[in-house]
């Protein structure tokens, strides 16, 4: 009698659950969202890994087992030049903003995790296994996604190789439940147009036949209703007032790291949000300084520096005055991270890059492996494809918005190539190595 009373307080018992919020109706909404927003999440997830150009070499590929996964990769295109900060910032923007949405979900759904007997079927057994593939990998994707943007890394291992494992295990879940409840959700939702009476849904409680709560009939009972709802303290409109007020919250205070001027200020939980780090020409974002990289003065001093550059013809070394003496260009290009900030066109000049590759005997722009001085830290090589050396915008850059670059911003020269992750775009470059890619 005790462990049946115990167990009728517990949440296996159906009248644990009371609020009358919870409704198919209410998930089925809260799915179609997701099932938009997280399919969005994915696409541009798999074009930023695609932007890092995996298979050109080993430096750029943080998941080297990817095997079939890659299968969709392509060469990353500098045009437009503002690509990768658009699909980047569209990532992590829409990813903040939906972490309400995805509570709500769980919430709502909740009690199913609860139900007696844990599995009716095989069949209902492999359900719910695929439900905890479903809801982890959700909960895993958007938890590394958050400690990444905050640079906050207490995670095992690296971010890449558990983001990128993580999404495909993660989405692969969550397609198979969007094909088995999709439509389930879109009947729900039309059923949602039919109007309802003083009491009914609208009011968080669901109809009980004969009451003239709602005028919709039902093929089927509301798994989801709670079978003795308590008073309501929140309609379901509300509570979608409340998801939807909690996702308009975090995009104003996470958006604005994709944007310069007044609405970076809006930035507050953005890590390279907020205020501009100094004024001036160097008084735009970075990733990191030169302090964290390693870099001393004496090593980038005018008389100790030298560029090496090597390619078919042999090596060259040169010296910044040596690199001045060449054409120089150009370029108004932005930068854009993973953690999904960016800045607007900032102005470089330098040699282009499909210049030094012919001073090195290529008439046609190579591949090129690029080395910096940083002593720490992924990406102080990176390679890059021959159509990125090759556009006249990608710059050696020596200069920055008509001054001396600073050296938190890598001089004393530093890549920069239109469309490509901040990562690619080197610093404190000390060696490049044309068609010596590996």
């Amino acid at each position: 009698m005790a462990r049946t009373s115990l167990l009728a307080r517990s949440p296996f018992a159906p009248s644990f659950w009371r609020s009358p919020v919870r409704g198919t109706r209410f998930t089925a909404l809260l799915g179609v969202v997701l099932l938009g927003g997280i399919t969005l999440l994915f696409v541009t997830g798999l074009l930023s890994y695609a932007a890092y150009n995996p298979n050109l070499a080993a430096v750029n590929d943080k998941t080297p087992d990817k095997g079939i996964l890659g299968f969709y990769l392509f060469d990353w295109p500098t045009d437009p030049p503002w690509l990768y900060r658009l699909t980047q910032g569209v990532h992590v923007t829409l990813g903040v903003t939906l972490i309400p949405v995805l509570l709500a979900k769980l919430w709502s759904v909740v009690p199913k995790l609860f139900t007696l007997p844990p599995a009716r079927s095989l069949t209902h057994a492999l359900e719910r296994l695929s439900l905890l593939l479903l809801v982890g990998g959700a909960l895993f994707e958007f938890t590394t996604g958050v400690l990444n943007i905050q640079l906050d890394y207490v995670f095992p291992g690296s971010f890449y190789p558990l983001h990128f494992y993580g999404a495909w295990v993660f989405f692969a879940a969550f397609l198979a439940h969007a094909i088995l409840r999709t439509p389930t959700a879109l009947r729900n939702l039309r059923g949602m147009r039919a109007p309802s009476q003083e009491g009914g849904e609208e009011h968080g409680k669901p109809g009980k036949p004969g009451e003239g709560a709602t005028r919709v009939a039902r093929d089927e009972p509301d798994e989801l209703a709670a079978p003795e709802p308590a008073d309501p303290t929140v309609s379901r409109r509300g509570a979608f007032g409340l998801v939807g007020g909690a996702s308009l919250l975090l995009f104003a205070t996470t958006a604005g790291r994709s944007f310069d001027g007044p609405l970076r200020r809006t930035a507050l939980l953005a890590p390279h949000g907020g205020a501009e780090p100094g004024s001036g020409p160097g008084g735009f974002q970075i990733n990191k300084t030169a302090a964290y990289a390693g870099i001393s003065a004496a090593e980038t001093d005018e008389e100790a520096w030298r560029l090496v550059v090597t390619g078919r013809t042999g090596t060259v070394r040169l010296t910044r005055a040596a690199l001045r003496a060449m054409p120089q260009h150009s370029s108004a290009l932005p930068i854009a991270c993973v953690e999904g900030w960016s800045t607007s066109d900032q102005w470089w000049r330098g040699v282009r890059l499909r210049d030094l590759a012919a001073l090195v005997g290529h008439e046609d722009a190579p591949d090129v492996f690029v080395e910096s001085l940083q002593r720490r830290g992924a990406f102080r090589h990176a390679a890059l494809r021959s159509n990125q050396v090759a556009d006249p915008r990608s710059l050696l850059a020596l200069d920055v918005n008509g001054e001396e670059l600073t050296p938190d911003h890598g001089h004393p020269a530093r890549v920069i190539v239109p469309g490509a992750p901040g990562v690619l775009n080197t610093k404190w470059v000390t060696r490049l190595s044309f068609g010596g890619v590996k």
